[in-house]
């Protein structure tokens, strides 16, 4: 009461109270009565706003998810592994999940889910283990929209816990609906928490305002902790992506986040344009090394050699046109050699160079093989549709002279040539320019039995290397055929070549290459009239290159059966 009084002193009878104690108080109780009104005002207004907030932060996170996606599937083309990329991706759609029953989750457009997950403790109850979307009208409608073009919007739906609604976008990719939702009850109790939340804060401000300052200070630095914090994971996780700025002020320190994510995107996009430049093998090495060297070891592989036959007239009949078809071409042979654990060692012109086993060792000559007949099957495709639209032109006129040569110039065919053994691969070059290559003679090998598919006119050939094996490994599908002894140019020794009969195909029969070795047999023997009798019965071009050689020409002295070329 002394205290009262020397604060508040009397002036007779009256009590005198400060000015500057009676502001306090006007700008307490107005602060305060601002406050509860706008919280009142807030009650009313708050679940639109949060549906707002929520819809807001979704489309950010559903952009996160979007890209992971893009990034992820670029990925599993160069590593195959398509469980990984999809998991990763869920870990970016977990890191969104900030209410109880938050969901992500992806469909194709028939509905079967490719991956869902959600924030809910109680997981028996999540979508994670159907296998299709439940709700099959927000599919249709979705479907409706994307054929109109729209690929993006909003959803609702409904689930076990109830309505959700969220926003979707769909990945042509992956062939599939993104979806971010929020359950509706979610955003009712985060409305009440947030009326709760708003009065603590309330009066905080009002019973510990000389601490504003303080307070004031965290929450502007708020945005750095949260950027430190991406970086910081980004860093543990060895991977660039894009700071959540969504909800950032408008301040220096957010521009150096955008500045972040600009250098972010300039990195990726220099990754993938680096990917397309250089072998998986090697664009995996240099992200997860962080550098490249000069270096290199001997490797057992196997190398796949391709050409064009009669690529200087399709050159001069097309002109710069050829680019095209090389590009088409290209296109389907890459895809081949990817899909079965191959790396493009070099391509030169008309010609590629694939290498198998850089990443493995276990069945790199049974891969090159089946690279090798999808490579002639994709060709002979092309060939095919080209001969449908010559048809279709003839059928209302015919084809003028120059027309005729240029369909003769897309009629593109090919010859493989495999052989392996271990040769140097890796990096040469100086620190400003390098590349990776492989070197040895089981390289030119390759591309010299490449050179005698147009001799024996076959397809494929292959060495006994590749032969051996994969006839150690039990497969059945291909059986080996010897086509000759030949020492080429530049040898001393002579080499077994065959050609690898695949059981599946029908463009060539077993009773042909019996035919054929039996001749060859009697060939090797010395027996030449009888080889060529024998020869002559063989529906195989390729008797006919025995035929010439045997015609008016007596049997060599010291006949060992090896044919030596005269030409590489």
């Amino acid at each position: 009461m002394r205290k009262l009084k020397s604060v508040f002193p009397k002036v007779g009878s009256t009590r005198i109270i400060p000015i500057s104690f009676k502001l306090m108080i006007i700008f307490v109780s107005l602060l305060t009565l601002s406050n509860f009104a706008t919280n009142f005002v807030n009650s009313y207004l708050a679940r639109r706003q949060i549906i707002n907030l929520n819809n807001s932060v979704m489309v950010s996170q559903l952009k996160d998810i979007f890209t992971a996606a893009g990034n992820q599937y670029q990925i599993y083309m160069f590593t195959g592994n398509r469980d990984d990329s999809i998991s990763a991706v869920k870990s970016t759609a977990e890191r969104g999940f900030e209410l109880a029953h938050s969901a992500a989750l992806a469909f194709d457009r028939d509905g079967k889910i490719l991956f869902s997950v959600s924030a809910a403790d109680d997981k028996s109850v999540t979508p994670e283990e159907l296998e299709y979307f439940s709700d099959k009208e927000a599919v249709s409608r979705m479907n409706e929209s994307l054929q109109k073009g729209i690929s993006d919007g909003s959803i609702i739906f409904e689930s076990d816990f109830g309505q959700y609604y969220g926003i979707y976008k769909y990945q042509e990719d992956w062939g599939c609906y993104f979806v971010r939702a929020e359950l509706r009850s979610d955003t009712m109790k985060s409305n009440i928490a947030l009326f709760g939340i708003i009065s603590l804060v309330i009066i905080g401000i009002v019973t510990a305002f000389l601490f504003a300052g303080l307070y004031m200070y965290r929450h502007i630095l708020r945005n750095v902790h949260k950027i430190t914090g991406d970086l910081y994971s980004m860093q543990q996780k060895q991977h660039l992506s894009l700071i959540d700025l969504s909800d950032s002020p408008n301040d220096d320190v957010t521009y150096l986040a955008a500045s972040f994510n600009s250098l972010s995107s300039t990195i990726n996009n220099l990754l993938g344009i680096f990917q397309k430049f250089a072998s998986k093998d090697v664009v995996a090495k240099a992200y997860k090394e962080h550098q490249i060297r000069l270096e290199g070891s001997g490797r057992d592989l196997v190398m796949l050699f391709s050409d064009i036959k009669s690529f200087t007239y399709r050159t001069e009949t097309l002109g710069n046109e050829i680019i095209d078809l090389l590009n088409v071409h290209y296109d389907r042979v890459i895809n081949r050699v990817h899909e079965n654990s191959g790396v493009i060692g070099s391509i030169i012109g008309d010609a590629i160079l694939a290498v198998y086993g850089t990443e493995f060792e276990k069945s790199k000559a049974l891969c090159a093989l089946e690279s090798a007949w999808q490579i002639t099957e994709v060709t002979a495709q092309l060939r095919t549709k080209m001969t449908e639209r010559k048809e279709n032109i003839e059928k209302n006129r015919p084809l003028t002279e120059s027309e005729q040569k240029v369909f003769q110039a897309v009629l593109i065919d090919i010859g493989v040539g495999i052989d392996g053994g271990n040769v140097f691969y890796g990096n040469i070059g100086s620190d400003e320019h390098m590349t990776n290559t492989v070197i040895g003679d089981n390289v030119n090998s390759a591309s010299r039995l490449e050179g005698l598919t147009r001799i024996y006119h076959l397809p494929v050939i292959v060495s006994e290397y590749i032969k051996d094996e994969i006839e150690s490994e039990g497969n059945t599908k291909y059986c080996f055929y010897e086509l000759d002894t030949v020492q080429v140019k530049g040898k001393t020794e002579g080499k077994k070549i065959y050609f690898p009969f695949n059981r599946e195909s029908d463009e060539f029969t077993e009773e042909q290459f019996i035919q054929y070795e039996k001749a060859l047999q009697l060939y090797y023997d010395g027996k030449w009239k009888e080889s060529t009798a024998e020869f002559k019965k063989c529906t195989l071009e390729a008797a006919q290159v025995f035929l010439d050689r045997m015609r008016g020409t007596s049997l060599p002295e010291k006949w060992s059966g090896i044919w030596t070329m005269q030409t590489k």
